[in-house]
C-alpha cells in the first residue's frame, strides 16, 4: 500500500476511534451489564461488545479484505497474519471501566502480512489519541509524535503487571528494585502508551494480542522495542508475557530476567 493511501487510511481511521470514543462516553450514563467471563477479575460488559461491533463494522467498511481479529470475538477466526490483519480491543482495562471510570483504552492494529502498519491507542477519559505507524509516523492528538529518550531501567518508572510483581513471575522485583519505581494501572492500553510518550521507560505483563497489538506498531515506530521477556519475537496470534522497553531499559531486564 503506498504512503498517500496509507496517510489517507490513518485519517480515516483516527475519526473511527473518535467516534467509538464519543459512544463509549454516551453509554458510561446508561446502566451497565456485566458479566464474568474467566473469573471475577475478567469482565465484559455491553459497552464492550456494542464497540467492538461498530469498530469490526467500520474497519470492514474502510478495508472490504481486512482480516479481523477482535478481543470479544465479534471479528473473524484469525489463524494467519497473511494478508490485511486487524486486532481490535475495544476497551482495554474493563475492570477499570466498570470500577473507576478511568485509565481504560480503546486500542486497533493494523498488520499487513505480519508487518506493523497502523496503530491506535486511545486512552478515554484523558482523550489522548496515539495514532500511526512506521510509514506515516506517530501522532498524539494530531500533533508529531517524538520518541522518546533512550532511558536505562535505572533511570526511570517502570509499568508493572500487578499478578508478575506479586507473585515474583520472571524477577519482577528485582526489575522494579532496580527502576525508580513501579507504576500500576492495570491497562496495558494506557501504560504502553506512558511509555511512547517518555514517561515510563518500559513495561512488562501477560498480554493477548489484542493487549499489545496496537502498542507493537507505534512502539517500533518510536524506536522502542516490542519482544517476548527473553528478548524474542512475539508472536501476534498467541499470548505470552510482553516487554515494552526503550532499547537500554529492554537490555537491563533481559538481564535480570535470565
Amino acid at each position: 500500500m503506498e504512503t498517500a493511501q496509507l496517510e489517507k487510511l490513518n485519517q480515516a481511521m483516527q475519526v473511527v476511534m473518535q467516534t467509538a470514543r464519543a459512544q463509549v462516553l454516551t453509554k458510561m450514563g446508561t446502566k451497565l451489564t456485566v458479566a464474568e467471563k474467566t473469573s471475577r477479575r475478567d469482565l465484559v460488559t455491553n459497552v464492550d461488545h456494542s464497540n467492538e461491533d461498530f469498530l469490526v463494522q467500520r474497519i470492514r467498511q474502510l478495508d472490504p479484505r481486512a482480516h479481523v481479529l477482535a478481543e470479544e470475538g465479534r471479528g473473524d477466526q484469525v489463524t494467519s497474519m497473511a494478508g490485511h490483519v486487524w486486532i481490535v480491543d475495544p476497551i482495554d482495562g474493563t475492570m477499570n471501566f466498570v470500577h473507576q471510570r478511568n485509565h481504560f483504552a480503546i486500542m486497533v492494529g493494523y498488520y499487513v502480512d505480519g508487518q506493523p502498519t497502523l496503530g491506535y491507542i486511545y486512552d478515554v477519559m484523558a482523550n489522548k489519541l496515539y495514532a500511526g505507524g512506521p510509514a506515516v509516523g506517530v501522532t498524539l492528538n494530531g500533533q508529531p509524535l517524538a520518541a522518546p529518550v533512550d532511558l536505562d531501567l535505572a533511570d526511570g518508572l517502570f509499568g508493572a503487571s500487578a499478578p508478575l510483581l506479586i507473585h515474583d513471575r520472571f524477577n519482577m522485583q528485582r526489575v522494579i528494585a532496580a527502576s525508580l519505581g513501579a507504576r500500576i494501572l492495570g491497562s496495558a492500553g494506557v501504560q504502553i502508551s506512558q511509555v511512547l510518550a517518555g514517561e515510563l521507560v518500559g513495561y512488562l505483563s501477560y498480554l493477548r494480542p489484542w493487549d499489545f497489538a496496537a502498542g507493537r506498531v507505534l512502539a517500533e515506530t518510536l524506536g522502542l522495542v516490542v519482544s517476548q521477556v527473553d528478548g524474542t519475537p512475539v508472536n501476534m496470534l498467541s499470548s505470552g508475557a510482553v516487554l515494552v522497553a526503550t532499547r537500554r531499559t529492554q537490555r537491563a531486564v533481559l538481564a535480570i530476567v535470565k
